[in-house]
């Protein structure tokens, strides 16, 4: 898909409503909505993600208004990658057309068309990026201890020692309880794998996250090349796998698990922060 360049510098806007057009409409089916009828609700199971074609959809939360979809963006991804029923109720403004695309049909495409991954990639952190500024302005001190999330995981067994095994001159790095591994504000030259230990994820001088093994961070600012948005640092003694850009890109590429993977832990803790 050489409509998406992420070897160039970070772009304004990453969003293509072309290329997205032409990724659902190779894989997806079309479908007609009558206005005022629901495209799906809130709460309820969701296996589908859609591009909206024509027409708007306005986007409801408890009954309240919460965003207005227009022709050529996507909605109904969160629930597909994170497998949680819908956050919000999708509603037909006026007669609408759009193109569904089910959980399975979602990861085959991708599998045909890896780079799509690095595009919803960007589009998920930017809401994320969104999602913390503003958690930061509405409180002024840490998290509970009990009230800090943790992650974990994102790559499968597997999937791990694929990685620890792909780069074979690069051992995984040691470092020391209370070490600094990046630090807020800094460009970012790599996303870190968490092989053991735990690693805490600062922003603001408050606790956001703690990862543990399996985990990942510093992805963000490898695919919109923006500075970093969070500090980390060794919360115990701890070893982590670093990947550079260049590495990364490739990954995206050949192992459309990795980055369906990345999609999925982006799309949980974007949930997780706007729920906080």
């Amino acid at each position: 898909m050489s409509d998406l360049d992420f070897t160039r510098p970070a772009q304004s806007e990453v969003y293509s409503a072309d290329v997205s057009r032409r990724f659902f409409g190779e894989n997806g089916r079309p479908q007609a909505i009558a206005a005022g009828s629901a495209l799906f609700a809130e709460n309820a199971a969701g296996n589908t993600m859609y591009f909206l074609a024509s027409g708007e959809v306005a986007l409801t939360r408890g009954g309240r208004p919460l965003d207005v979809i227009k022709a050529g963006e996507v909605l109904g991804e969160m629930s597909v990658l994170t497998g949680e029923p819908r956050s919000a109720t999708a509603t037909a403004r006026g007669a609408c057309e759009v193109i569904g695309l089910d959980g399975d049909a979602f990861l085959e495409a991708i599998r045909k068309t890896p780079d799509f991954a690095l595009m919803l990639l960007a589009i998920l952190i930017k809401r994320l990026r969104l999602a913390l500024a503003m958690q930061m302005l509405g409180r002024n001190q840490n998290l509970a201890p009990d009230t800090v999330p943790v992650s974990g995981e994102v790559f499968d067994k597997d999937l791990l020692t694929e990685l620890t095994t792909h780069f074979p001159g690069r051992p995984p790095v040691y470092q020391p309880k209370n070490g600094v591994i990046m630090r807020e504000g800094e460009a970012g030259i790599f996303m870190y794998v968490v092989i053991d230990g735990a690693v805490r994820i600062t922003a603001k001088d408050s606790v956001v996250e703690v990862v543990r093994p399996g985990g990942v961070f510093g992805e963000m600012a490898l695919v919109d090349q923006s500075k970093r948005a969070a500090t980390a640092s060794a919360a115990t003694d701890c070893n982590l796998l670093s990947i550079n850009r260049n590495d990364f890109l490739a990954l995206i590429r050949s192992n459309p698990a990795f980055g369906v993977s990345l999609l999925r832990a982006l799309a949980n803790r974007l949930r997780n922060t706007g729920r906080r």
